[in-house]
Order: structure tokens, then C-alpha cells, then sequence
């Protein structure tokens, strides 16, 4: 009984794998352009340099960007004057978060 199980479950095996298999494999890379795998440069560069959509910063997150600023003399008087978000940027460059 164990070897009919058993001879079962690898038949069954060995017909998922047969139907799972290409029929035709070399017709699978004449074209990658139709696979999906490649875009055109301009929709790559739109979807690679997406911005982060402008929302508040979180109490915690100004903290971090405070006690960044603070090592910097000339960041922290921008910071006095000019606000933590343009002190930061004006010397550390764009917000991480």
C-alpha cells in the first residue's frame, strides 16, 4: 500500500512538472522587450526619481534634524533665523525622511 502511495505522489509530481515546463524555450527570449522586464528610458527616470510627497514632519524627526544641526555653529544660527528645515537643507542637503 505504501509503494502505491508513494509511486502516486511521483507520478503526480512528475506531471507538474511537465506541465509547468515551456513547451517552446527558445521563443521566451527572441523579444525581452514584450517579458515586461525593460521600459523606456523616460518611464524608468519618472518612476526612479519620484519624490516623496510633501507632508508634515513628525516632533521626533525635526528632533533628529535639531540635534544634527546643532553640531554645525553656522547651521544652528540659520536654525535660530531661518527655521530647522532650511538650515538643515542649506547644510546638509534634502530631508532623508
Amino acid at each position: 500500500m505504501k509503494t502505491l502511495v508513494v509511486l502516486v505522489l511521483c507520478s503526480l509530481a512528475v506531471i507538474c512538472v511537465i506541465s509547468d515546463a515551456d513547451p517552446d524555450p527558445q521563443t521566451a527570449g527572441d523579444n525581452p522587450a514584450q517579458d515586461g522586464m525593460f521600459v523606456e528610458r523616460d518611464e524608468a527616470s519618472t518612476v526612479v526619481r519620484q519624490k516623496r510627497a510633501a507632508g508634515q514632519l513628525s516632533l521626533v524627526q525635526l528632533e533628529s534634524l535639531r540635534e544634527v544641526c546643532e553640531a554645525n555653529l553656522g547651521c544652528e544660527h540659520m536654525m535660530d533665523t531661518a527655521g530647522i528645515i532650511a538650515a538643515y537643507t542649506a547644510y546638509y542637503g534634502p530631508i532623508p525622511y
